[in-house]
């Protein structure tokens, strides 16, 4: 089996890695990290959960240069908050003890202190394109030098309509740049970005997602309005941890309320909440405080969480792209997953024409909670709390004797 000593990745970044037990590169690794540390420009069509952010966060550490004040070298551009600070929680871990420093630029904190890390200096920042490009115009950051960069995420950047200042902070990085780029898609705008800023680049596409390969069942449920709520509350109980989308913030506030009276503890993520708010909202559920974070389909973009055992569609969503990214938080990284669309009455056509969409067998069954699996995955593991334990939750209502001990490999 390849290890990352035999795609050339330098003693000291595997060793550190073979301490934290990830030894194997998942495929999206094995692919590009070779080329990659070779100098060449790449594109990576990666959904999400395949261990991208290692496959560019390796070559990056290892070829980044040192910045100077208000002058990185190393550059990675992410569509929301939530990632770029899993991104930059990965990047530390690999690049602090080479002497290399990582900061994140977003919107929701202090621009001053944005600029009085800008003027200490930083060697790779994290960032998303709207508060780069205003500390740009402000004269705090000069992207001049930047000769290493990573698109993370680049279709979800098109879908929220950041591609323009992408293409800005692009134009305004060094002429000489490595450019890597990794999206679920390399079709359509995505593709414009590929043709504009990479130089022949090397092109890997995933074989398979884990849809693909049958590890996450879909499941559609014929469900009155009213009693969405019981029926994700006996979900989460036997499937915990769950993430529940809904369509508008309001919904999200109202069910996780909603789910907290029928016994099952729910916080609710969305963009008019606080940064600090997000934040307590995600740790509460990495850390098994509650079994079900309840969130709208923005806010949930940037979250990557692994071992989230059901997500449910309390709201069906508007697009076959809005189903295939809320149900991507769960099957991450090669496990199994289940997706629950809840349908009342009134959805049932838009779901049939969701179906034929993606391909997908129509129907919408009855609830049947029998075919839930009878046992809850590991603790959800995110990559921004490093530090913690990869301790299993608790379910609600389950013994913990049925609970399953998390892959050996650790986090990617």
């Amino acid at each position: 089996m390849t290890t990352f000593d035999d795609l050339g990745v330098p003693a000291r970044i595997a060793g550190p890695l073979a301490r934290r037990g990830v030894i194997n590169p998942f495929p999206i690794q094995a692919l590009t990290i070779a080329e990659a540390m070779a100098g060449r420009d790449l594109c990576g069509r990666a959904p999400t959960g395949s261990g991208k952010t290692l496959a560019f966060a390796i070559p990056l550490v290892a070829r980044v240069g040192k910045g100077r004040p208000g002058r990185p070298r190393g550059l990675v551009l992410v569509p929301t908050r939530e990632l770029a600070a899993q991104v930059s929680a990965e990047l530390r871990q690999l690049a602090e003890p080479l002497g290399r420093s990582v900061a994140t630029f977003y919107g929701g904190m202090s621009i001053s202190r944005d600029q009085r890390r800008l003027r200490q200096g930083i060697d790779i920042a994290v960032a998303c394109p709207g508060r780069l490009a205003d500390l740009v115009r402000r004269g705090d950051v000069n992207l001049g030098d930047v000769d290493f960069v990573v698109v993370d995420e680049a279709d979800r950047m098109a879908d929220m309509g950041f591609l323009p200042e992408v293409k800005r902070l692009l134009d305004a990085t060094s002429r000489s740049r490595q450019t890597l780029l990794f999206s679920a898609t390399l079709d359509g705008d995505v593709d414009v970005l590929i043709r504009r800023y990479q130089r022949d680049p090397a092109r890997y596409e995933l074989a398979q997602t884990s849809e693909e390969r049958n590890d996450v069942q879909h499941l559609f449920w014929h469900t009155d309005a009213a009693a969405r709520v019981h029926v994700t509350g006996d979900v989460v109980r036997s499937v915990a941890p769950a993430i529940v989308f809904t369509r508008t913030k309001h919904a999200a506030d109202r069910v996780a309320r909603q789910l907290q009276r029928d016994g099952v503890g729910a916080v609710a993520i969305h963009g008019n909440r606080s940064q600090n708010q997000r934040d307590r909202a995600l740790a509460d559920f990495t850390e098994g405080r509650v079994h079900a974070l309840v969130a709208t389909d923005v806010a949930a973009r940037g979250i990557h969480v692994d071992n989230v055992g059901v997500v449910v569609h309390f709201d069906p969503p508007a697009t076959g792209k809005d189903y295939l990214h809320r149900s991507g938080r769960t099957g991450r990284a090669g496990a199994k997953g289940l997706v629950l669309t809840l349908v009342p009455p009134d959805k049932v056509r838009d779901v049939k024409s969701l179906q034929h969409e993606l391909s997908m067998p129509s129907g919408v069954d009855r609830v049947a909670l029998e075919q839930l699996p009878t046992t809850s995955p590991p603790k959800p593991i995110v990559t921004r709390l490093p530090q913690r334990p990869h301790t299993s939750v608790k379910p609600a209502r389950k013994p913990s004797s049925q609970r399953r001990r998390p892959a050996a490999h650790g986090r990617r």
